[in-house]
């Protein structure tokens, strides 16, 4: 595939999305393709069918092709479910040398150190994220490289997932005929989608509604403060209209979508859809009262859950308001009266969030719906990892042609600065080992 593509293959709940997107002359994402399909072997962001999941890929892979016109073969997928956790870590190391500055090995060195930790039995870190760091005592610091000191240590927020779920995912990508270019944690991804700079440095709260999770990232200052996967989704919202009226899932859905709302006190009493009974059954009518009665009562639910993450989170330290408060963003934000209901839940400032962030100006309406934000997410993230590998393909050539010159070594250190290897494209080189050992 050529450089400046890339492919985001979002595997959720409901629906797999393949999105191809490639960089225009503006530096943003320009949606060239869009596959989509309904997905089968998937339960709570956690895959649990390899045969019907790898099906669903094929055919959003294929339908993207056809509305690209191009052939894909390396994917950037996102992992969530109901398998991910989170906590706070903090490590340090000892430098052998204070008299030379902090450079990135001695950054890499720590974040290693931190991959060490001993997690329950199958699981696996998927992310390392240094929140500060602190040198010889001095706190508050973000970025040590270039300063003196013998002490270096940081505190970190970890993301831990389950391998088993890691690894199938991989080895459902790869029998879809595809290349694994990187794994992302999924509300990562929309979070990169959906939020604007200045609203993570402010400090907000972005919850993804999907099918079958509901994803939470909390950002301040700029960095990945907390995440969380609940799992919770539109899913169980249609099963109790399902079970709440007795009608089949199909009808609870198109109900949901069409005339759900999460606010009851919207409805008049009178307001009666008529839904066609099955194989010439009396037809049912349902008042929409109290379809939004049971909507409204699993919302709150789900909303609260996530609001004892975002609690949680800010009672850890007194300062931590979130100035941006809510972003919602995911299929199931788009719910009537969502943003009011969750506004007057949690107090806290709330708007949808479209993934329009880093999207071309002349993209579709359907590309900018919050449903695409996990893909839209994936792609921006494929295409970050080319332009790394770029840099460092870079780096290579100019390393091999000083030494071929024969050039003082002192000179070579004189490198810029290239981003850190996240550990999840180590990740992904050992799932693609796995499976390229385990075949």
């Amino acid at each position: 595939m050529e450089h400046n593509l890339a492919v985001g293959l979002d595997i959720g709940t409901t629906k797999i999305v393949a999105m191809i997107g490639r960089k225009n002359e503006y530096e943003k994402l320009e949606i060239l393709g869009i596959g989509k399909s309904k997905s089968l072997g998937v339960h709570r962001g956690v895959v649990n069918n390899i045969t019907q999941t790898i099906q669903s890929i094929q055919q959003a892979i294929q339908e993207a092709e056809a509305a690209a016109e191009m052939k894909i073969d390396e994917v950037t997928v996102g992992i969530a479910g109901q398998h991910i956790r989170s906590l706070q870590h903090s490590d340090y190391i000892t430098r052998p040398n204070s008299d030379q500055v902090i450079d990135e090995d001695d950054i890499d060195r720590l974040i290693n150190q931190v991959h060490k930790l001993v997690m329950l039995p199958g699981e696996e870190i998927i992310h390392v994220l240094p929140q500060e760091y602190k040198v010889d005592g001095q706190a508050e610091i973000s970025e040590p490289i270039g300063m003196y000191g013998g002490r270096l240590e940081a505190n970190f927020h970890v993301v831990v997932g389950q391998v088993s779920s890691i690894r199938n995912i991989g080895r459902c990508v790869q029998s879809s005929g595809l290349d694994l270019e990187g794994i992302t944690l999924e509300p990562l991804a929309s979070s990169n989608a959906v939020l604007s700079q200045e609203e993570k440095e402010a400090g907000v709260a972005l919850i993804d509604i999907g099918g079958g999770t509901t994803d939470l990232a909390i950002f301040r200052d700029g960095i990945i403060r907390h995440t969380a996967v609940i799992p919770f989704g539109g899913n169980v919202i249609t099963e109790d209209i399902k079970e709440g009226c007795s009608i089949i899932e199909k009808q609870a859905e198109l109900l949901k979508i069409k005339f759900g709302s999460a606010w009851p006190g919207e409805n008049k009493d009178n307001e009666i859809v008529s839904i066609p009974g099955l194989r010439g059954r009396e037809p049912k009518e349902i008042t929409l009262k109290n379809l939004s009665k049971i909507i409204h009562a699993r919302v709150v639910e789900i909303i609260e859950q996530v609001y004892v993450e975002i609690k949680n989170y800010g009672h850890e330290e007194q300062k931590k308001n979130l100035i941006a408060g809510i972003v919602l963003t995911g299929g199931g934000s788009q719910l009537k009266h969502l943003k009011q209901l969750v506004e007057y839940i949690t107090g806290m400032d709330t708007r949808i969030g479209y993934p329009n962030e880093h999207l071309a100006g002349d993209s579709d309406e359907d590309v900018t719906s919050p449903l695409y934000a996990t893909a839209v997410g994936l792609a921006l993230d494929g295409l970050k990892r080319q332009d790394r590998k770029k840099v460092e393909e870079k780096e290579q050539e100019e390393i091999v042609i000083e030494e071929n010159e024969e050039a003082p070594k002192e000179e070579v250190k004189e490198q810029p600065i290239k981003e850190r290897r996240s550990f999840l494209d180590k990740l992904t080189e050992r799932v693609k080992d796995f499976l390229d050992n385990a075949e």
